[in-house]
């Protein structure tokens, strides 16, 4: 009676630890820092899109910014003239360092000519 208690435990404790390895195997956390200019009509409310992508081809995409993980307070208006943007947010880890980053505005909303100093991303996990 004890052998088979002893195989369903260990056949759950199995899966458990398989199941967190899978899990954490998945999951990294991104933050992105991004730095508007200063330049006048620099700024825009469009909706900006990042994609990430390593020497393998392989590549997370974030659709929108601002919903994924902006970490600004609310009611802060992003992307905006001088304004340095912090955003964190989960994804899928990449198997190598990212190489290639694509940053894209839809050119919806005022401001569509939104000028980017520079995008500074860190990948933890």
């Amino acid at each position: 009676m004890a052998i088979p208690a002893l195989l369903i435990l260990s056949f759950f404790l199995l899966f458990s630890f398989s199941t967190t390895a899978l899990a954490d195997n998945e999951d990294c956390v991104y933050s992105v820092y991004v730095r508007t200019g200063s330049i006048i009509k620099g700024g825009t409310d469009s909706i900006i899109s990042l994609k990430l992508e390593d020497a393998y081809g392989e590549s997370v995409e974030i659709s929108n910014m601002e919903t994924w993980g902006g970490l600004m307070e609310p009611g802060h208006d992003y992307f905006e003239r001088g304004n340095l943007d912090i955003f964190s947010g989960r994804g899928r880890c990449l198997d190598a360092p990212v190489c290639s980053m694509n940053l894209t505005s839809d050119g919806s909303g005022t401001g569509h000519g939104w000028y980017c100093n520079y995008v500074e991303v860190t990948m933890t996990g």
